[in-house]
């Protein structure tokens, strides 16, 4: 259709926020003339990654149920019915032929907002577990594309499409174009982040935020850290906790602390191993085809990292450290698995194996046969 316009809610992380952009990046090269406009959340990573790529977004006054604190929860409430208000005014007001939901908390209300007005909306699920809110949401959805297969025990079998989860264009060029010489952005990496050629190297990523458990797992390690003269550490700490562990870094020529790393192809091309959490950067591990360990993150809805973890493990596509074990085990095991090269060959053929690419163009079309309808 040649007139097209697309409300993209959710984010909180960047597990959510690089799909997004992905999706609307393939909506554009689809047809360039499409009008997109990002929902997110106030306050939130999207506010600030959504412009820089290029598109205009919405903030909604939404906050997540907060675990242990009865105070902080009195006001969600209000909260919802706030940003699903907000979000009524939005759809109004931008006149979206599809409302697409890629999880956090803006797809709540936005997605609500859409169904109350007669809006059809798609939801693209990244876990092997969905959280209540997409539950809710999919008895009106029109398409559900899902990461995982086995998912109509939660969804309707008839809306569901397997599509994979979209990644980051220019991993997807990194690693899955020929155009791409692995040496030569390998050397390139290692320059990038001034690392040794000579080292292997150790890749921990916590995401966007930061993940406290792994942190605390290269602090415990820090002398072992310090003993391995052929490893170092390219270590991504988000900026919750960047401040403590660079002063952890200090002075240890093979650990290298970052808030953030912008340039994630390089820091996947320059590793040997990585650590991360189990969220939606699984779709980009398929496909960069490293071995990984995966430390799922306990705190999320329904402990749906988990269940995607064990996707992996169960196909001997990755190795699974519990969080409460990370502390004291983490750093051990990657030294072990660097060590295992047999291992290390079998992990990332099977991962490699799960890979789907092109996830971006196929919802794409799932949301053009929906405005089509």
């Amino acid at each position: 259709m040649s007139e097209l316009r697309v409300i993209i809610s959710g984010g909180g992380t960047g597990g959510h926020i690089f799909p997004a952009i992905a999706i609307a990046n393939a909506i554009k090269k689809k047809n360039p003339a499409a009008e997109i406009l990002f929902v997110g959340a106030n306050g939130r990573m999207e506010m600030e990654k959504v412009p820089q790529a290029g598109y205009k977004i919405k903030g909604l006054n939404i906050a997540g149920f907060q675990r242990g604190s009865i105070v902080k929860n009195l006001s969600l409430p209000f909260k919802v019915i706030d940003s699903f208000l907000s979000a009524l005014s939005i759809v109004r007001s931008f006149k979206p032929h599809v409302a697409v939901g890629v999880g956090g908390y803006a797809s709540g209300p936005l997605l609500m907002a859409a169904n109350f007005l007669g809006i059809p909306t798609v939801i693209q699920e990244q876990n092997s577990f969905a959280g209540i809110t997409n539950k809710i949401l999919s008895k009106k959805a029109k398409v559900i594309c899902t990461v995982y297969e086995g998912m109509e025990k939660i969804f309707p079998k008839e809306k569901i499409v397997v599509t994979g989860n979209p990644i980051r264009e220019e991993i997807v060029k990194a690693f899955y174009t020929k155009e791409v010489a692995q040496d030569y952005l390998h050397a390139t990496a290692i320059e990038y982040f001034r690392l040794d050629k000579n080292k292997k190297t150790i890749l921990i990523t916590g995401g966007s935020l930061g993940a406290r458990k792994l942190n605390e797992s290269v602090k415990t390690a820090i002398e072992k850290i310090k003993a391995s003269s052929d490893t170092q550490i390219l270590w991504q700490t988000g900026k919750n906790y960047f401040n403590a562990c660079a002063k952890v870094a200090e002075g240890i020529s093979n650990l290298h602390a970052l808030m953030f790393i912008d340039k994630m192809d390089y820091a996947y091309a320059c590793a040997d191993v990585i650590i991360s959490r189990a969220g939606g950067t699984i779709s980009e591990l398929q496909l960069v085809g490293k071995p990984v360990i995966l430390v799922p993150s306990p705190n999320v809805t329904e402990d749906h990292q988990t269940q995607n973890a064990i996707a992996l493990v169960n196909k001997k596509a990755a190795l699974l450290i519990k969080d409460d074990e990370a502390k004291l085990n983490l750093i051990g095991a990657a030294f072990d698995l660097l060590k295992n090269e047999s291992l290390q060959k079998e992990l990332s053929a099977n991962i490699k194996q799960m890979a789907i690419p092109n996830a971006a163009e196929k919802i794409v079309e799932e949301i053009l046969k929906v405005c089509l309808k």
